[in-house]
């Protein structure tokens, strides 16, 4: 069996790390590099910090924040949000960030997952893909935070994001997200399905079991947030449940 990765999620809006239901509602959770530090401690094997109101408000991504987290931090660190060009993933992945997730900026010019694969290599290209059901076992891409329908198929643009040299997916349900009732399983198994990639499943995360079931449906990967922003787990606390399950997992050092 492969090992799994915890990753926690670090939603930022103007330098602090907040949480809403469904991209609404944000709350303040702390200061992004003190939450990381601390995940990291934890025994957390990724981070994954998102700028959610760069987009909305038409600016990049805040780059003293990703500094400040890449002080703090030794594991690998995972950006998103305001990214529109080439030059934007430049400035992340120089201000400390390994990996640069793009998604509004794909969806209007497909052509960049293509030019960032080629100028950054495939492993640091990751795709966020903001998925809403139609309650009939198809998902529209939604962008600009879940604000603005596409009519485009989720997992077709998954297969398409791949071809053009994406190295991982990071997949979000947008009718799970905060609610802690649990993945999107069938969107889970129908990603994995399509492409050879890794799949990190995000929304809906409530407890460990939750994250083994995402597992179980193909995810490589799990994203929570809200689980451990309120304390309800420590990541080490997750893993201890997952390897008794039978799942295969880093451990800290």
């Amino acid at each position: 069996m492969l090992t799994v990765r915890i990753i926690p999620c670090l939603d930022v809006k103007h330098g602090r790390v907040v949480k809403g239901v469904k991209f609404q509602g944000l709350r303040d959770q702390g200061a992004p590099d003190e939450l990381a530090a601390a995940y990291e401690g934890q025994g957390a094997d990724e981070i994954v910090m998102l700028d959610v109101s760069a987009t909305p408000e038409g600016r990049g991504t805040q780059l003293e924040t990703v500094r400040k987290i890449r002080e703090r931090l030794s594991i690998p660190l995972t950006v998103g949000g305001g990214v529109r060009e080439l030059d934007d993933a430049e400035q992340l992945l120089n201000a400390g960030a390994d990996k640069v997730s793009i998604n509004t900026a794909a969806v209007r010019n497909p052509d960049i997952v293509d030019q960032m694969a080629e100028r950054f290599g495939s492993q640091c290209t990751v795709i966020a893909v903001d998925a809403k059901g139609d309650g009939q076992g198809s998902w529209e891409v939604v962008v600009s935070g879940g604000r603005k329908p596409t009519g485009i198929d989720a997992i077709e643009w998954i297969g398409e994001v791949y071809r053009r040299g994406a190295g991982e997916i990071l997949l979000t349900s947008w009718d799970r997200d905060g609610t802690r009732e649990g993945y999107d399983l069938t969107l889970l198994e129908a990603a994995s399905d399509a492409v050879p990639i890794p799949i990190i499943a995000s929304g809906g995360a409530d407890n460990p079991t939750h994250l083994a079931e995402a597992f179980d449906a193909g995810a490589d990967a799990v994203l929570a947030a809200s689980i451990f922003h309120e304390g309800d787990y420590t990541v080490a606390e997750v893993k201890e449940e997952l390897a008794e399950a039978g799942f295969e997992v880093r451990q800290s050092i």
